[in-house]
């Protein structure tokens, strides 16, 4: 039975080390690494590389993340049952580089939370239920726990509820969208100065369906990249720089 977000509020984090790779070299770290002195953010998920957590869950929290450390957030750290090669690669996959992914591989700090649920029926074995909460100092100050429904419910555990509960009156970042090309520097030296400036976006790579002409229908240019923010065009690398130099 999932327990009660009113029941584990107040009360502190599971004390565990986590076996992670951070840099591609084994490293252990524990609760109090993420949590002690700290104001932490923490988003629960069934699996990395699935559905909603890789459309939705982690993305919202990775483009938010700039807002949440405006109001008062330290980190934003993601937990799933999964080891250390699985989450890493989600994590590139994903470019979520505003968030921590930590790999609960064992299931030691699932099972601390009363949150290890059983999915074999779905071939996953243990894993974790979906959550958020928002942790002070090693002491849970508010959850949001997914009801107890079938399927893979989502309806209080993201980054808005969250933010919303933090601060009401957050404003939340324009989307940005970057059309790129495989191997080219210039969309490289953009996508930087976006790292750089805390700008979460989303990267749609030239492929098959999204060629030279798509390009041009979209942003009257023929040149890679061409940057969107918040549905206005910006435009390539140089004026990416500038529009980030004026701000």
């Amino acid at each position: 039975m999932i327990p009660t977000a009113e029941s584990l509020q107040g009360k502190p984090v599971p004390s565990v080390t986590f076996k992670a790779r951070p840099d591609d070299q084994w490293q252990d770290i524990t609760t109090d690494q993420l949590f002690k002195d700290k104001t932490v953010v923490v988003f629960a998920l069934p699996g990395a590389f699935t559905p909603t957590c890789s459309s939705t869950h982690l993305p919202g929290y990775n483009e938010l993340a700039g807002v949440f450390r405006e109001n008062g957030v330290d980190d934003i750290v993601c937990i799933s049952v999964n080891d250390a090669f699985v989450m890493n690669e989600w994590k590139a996959g994903q470019e979520a580089d505003n968030v921590t992914l930590i790999p609960d591989g064992n299931g030691d700090f699932s099972e601390g939370m009363g949150l290890l649920v059983d999915k074999r029926e779905l071939g996953f074995g243990k894993r974790s239920w979906r959550y958020s909460m928002l942790v002070k100092d090693g002491i849970i100050d508010k959850m949001f726990i997914e009801p107890e429904k079938e399927g893979d419910p989502f309806e209080v555990s993201d980054a808005d509820t969250m933010l919303a509960y933090i601060n009401p009156e957050a404003q939340k970042p324009q989307p940005v969208v970057m059309f790129s090309k495989p191997g080219c520097p210039h969309c490289a030296r953009a996508k930087a100065v976006l790292r750089d400036n805390q700008v979460a976006f989303t990267d749609i790579s030239q492929d098959k369906t999204i060629n030279t002409s798509v390009l041009m229908a979209v942003s009257g240019q023929m040149t890679w990249p061409q940057v969107f923010i918040g549905g206005k065009l910006i435009g390539n690398a140089d004026a990416v720089e500038a529009h980030f130099a004026r701000t």
